[in-house]
C-alpha cells in the first residue's frame, strides 16, 4: 500500500501505463464537479467510481480485499480514516465474489491512516483495507476510487 498526495502522482507513472492513465484522470478533471457513478478511463482495465457519503463509525465494519484490481482511493472533499492490514493466511468472512472482485475479512486493522482532500491510498491485492471511517465524527466525503486491472 502507498499513501501520498496527488502532487506526487508523476512518481507513480513508472508503475505502468495504467497507473499513468489513472493519475492523469485525477489530475486533468475537475473532480469536485464529477458526477457520482462509474466513469470509463480505459475500458475495463482502468475505470473510476465516484462516491459521496458520510464517514462512518468502524464498529461492525470489516476489512476488504480484491484479486483482479488495484484500488487508488483519492479524497476529493473531506477526510476519513482508513484501516490497513496485510493479507496473509486469514480466512475471509465473506468469500470472494469474482463478479464484484471483493471479499471481506473480520480481522481488526493493524493500523489506521487519515486521508484528507488531495491525498490518495493505493491498495494492491495483498493489502487489506477498511475505508470510509470517521476521523472524530461523521463527516461528508467525496472520493474517487480508480480500479486498475492487475496484469
Amino acid at each position: 500500500m502507498i499513501i501520498d498526495t496527488l502532487a506526487n502522482a508523476p512518481l507513480y507513472y513508472t508503475a505502468g501505463s495504467r497507473f499513468e492513465k489513472a493519475f492523469q484522470f485525477l489530475q486533468n478533471n475537475t473532480l469536485e464537479d464529477l458526477a457520482k457513478g462509474k466513469h470509463e478511463i480505459d475500458g475495463d482495465t482502468v475505470f473510476a467510481i465516484v462516491n459521496e457519503y458520510d464517514s462512518i463509525d468502524p464498529a461492525g465494519e470489516q476489512m476488504e480485499a480484491h484479486k483482479e484490481h488495484i484500488d487508488i482511493q483519492y479524497i476529493v472533499k473531506g477526510e476519513e480514516r482508513m484501516g490497513h492490514g496485510f493479507l496473509t493466511s486469514q480466512t475471509p468472512s465473506k468469500e470472494y465474489d469474482p463478479a464484484k472482485d471483493f471479499m471481506l475479512f473480520g480481522e481488526t486493522p493493524d493500523f489506521f491512516s487519515v486521508l484528507r482532500a488531495g491525498m490518495f491510498a493505493i491498495f494492491y491485492p495483498g493489502d487489506l483495507h477498511m475505508p470510509n471511517i470517521q476521523v472524530s465524527s461523521p463527516a461528508f466525503v467525496k472520493k474517487v476510487v480508480i480500479k486498475v486491472k492487475v496484469g
